[in-house]
């Protein structure tokens, strides 16, 4: 007899159904067919609240702890990551201080991707070695000798990014996992540049994934959060200690957003990634632009691994590039533009680009190009491929007259 899909159970539904049933319940009181914004932060307590636990985060009893629309949220987040458990909190940096407060203490070592988000680097080369006395080593991740060679007894932590920001650097996941734990070690993958069903780290090792629920999730640039997925042990930890006892909690609303935003997320990523494929391909091919990095195109270092890892269904709709110029030259392209915005951010409904110079200390670890010329992260959105391609173009014929 065939197996029943069935809402209640979303478990039993494919990921397009997931995304769109998963979490949401029926109103008791309204009948309303969708979870409505619970903007309450304290819950009815039982007659006898003697067997509550005033910490405990299954049930919603206050905010803090957990609500109705976290509660939805995590429940979504967890089966299209294929984890047992998932918390959200208040940003994508707050998922990622959360998964390292929680799992490190002082005196600890963590091996971290060299390229990697700004608030990563500066926790581990300035706020932890400061105040708590935990050590990093940064190395180039897509070398897995160099990623076993930094490893150390008091190693308890590896953290990578699938698709590293900005060099859109794709690191082998599976490999790093085999690596991590036969040292004893953790694995923590930021997938902000790959959500689900792009890529779903923890089948191939990782043992907690990141998302900022800001980008690609969320989807429509109106909300922020940040997620932690994984084993319910290792979820129930930063519960219990960042979620409950720090408080990086997020808002109702911005859970109801996200919750709302993230049932078009296959249908959507559909999009940027087609879309993304064929900008891509026409950048490389205008004489006017010096490089363009995306892990689609052949000429990619990783695009043979980001094949196989990926299996096929796309590479991400992040990419970066420069002009044929100076730093005047990347900006004049960039003013020139008329469909697609300046702004920082990513994984919006709008396509979105910011001229980053050559100055800071991760610059370091770029590639050349990216250290010479600077660049331009190029975040794909919604847009008709064709307009996006015309206003490039454009771009490129009033910059460069």
């Amino acid at each position: 007899m065939t197996s029943r899909p069935d809402k209640h159970d979303p478990a039993s539904l494919s990921l397009l159904s997931q995304a769109v049933h998963a979490g949401n319940e029926i109103d008791a009181g309204s009948g309303a067919i969708r979870t409505p914004i619970v903007m309450a932060n304290s819950y009815a307590l039982p007659d006898d609240p003697s067997g509550v636990s005033w910490s405990g985060t299954d049930i919603p009893l206050y905010t803090r702890n957990s609500g109705t629309n976290q509660l939805g949220l995590q429940q979504k987040l967890a089966l299209l990551e294929g984890g047992e458990d998932a918390v959200v909190l208040a940003s994508g940096v707050a998922a990622l201080h959360a998964v390292f407060f929680t799992q490190l203490r002082s005196g600890d070592h963590v091996v971290v991707g060299d390229v990697t988000y700004e608030a990563t680097f500066r926790l581990f080369t300035e706020l932890f070695p400061e105040k708590y006395g935990i050590t990093a080593t940064f190395i180039d991740a897509t070398d897995l000798d160099a990623v076993a060679a930094a490893l150390r007894p008091a190693t308890r932590l590896v953290h990578i990014e699938a698709i590293a920001n900005p060099t859109t650097k794709v690191t082998d996941v599976a490999a790093i996992a085999r690596i991590a734990h036969e040292a004893g070690a953790l694995l923590s993958v930021d997938s902000t540049f790959s959500p689900p069903p792009l890529y779903r780290p923890l089948a191939d090792g990782a043992d907690l994934v990141v998302h900022s629920l800001t980008k690609y999730i969320n989807g429509h640039g109106d909300a922020m959060g940040g997620a932690v997925i994984g084993s319910r042990e290792l979820v129930q930890r930063i519960k219990s200690d960042a979620m409950v006892d720090v408080g990086g909690v997020i808002s109702p609303f911005n859970a109801w957003l996200i919750m709302r935003g993230s049932v078009t997320l296959p249908l959507r990523l559909r999009q940027h990634l087609e879309s993304a494929a064929r900008v891509a391909e026409f950048l490389e091919a205008d004489p006017r632009v010096a490089y363009v990095a995306y892990p689609g195109l052949a000429s990619h270092p990783q695009h043979e691994l980001a094949t196989r890892q990926f299996g096929g269904r796309g590479y991400g709709a992040m990419m970066a590039f420069a002009v044929d110029g100076d730093s005047d030259a990347q900006n004049r392209f960039v003013s020139n533009l008329r469909v697609i915005t300046s702004a920082v951010s990513l994984g919006h409904d709008e396509s979105l680009i910011v001229h980053v110079g050559t100055d800071g200390p991760r610059v370091a670890a770029y590639p050349e190009p990216f250290r010479r010329l600077g660049h331009l992260r190029f975040s794909i959105g919604l847009e008709e491929a064709d307009d996006l391609i015309a206003d490039l173009a454009a771009a490129l014929d009033a910059t460069f007259g």
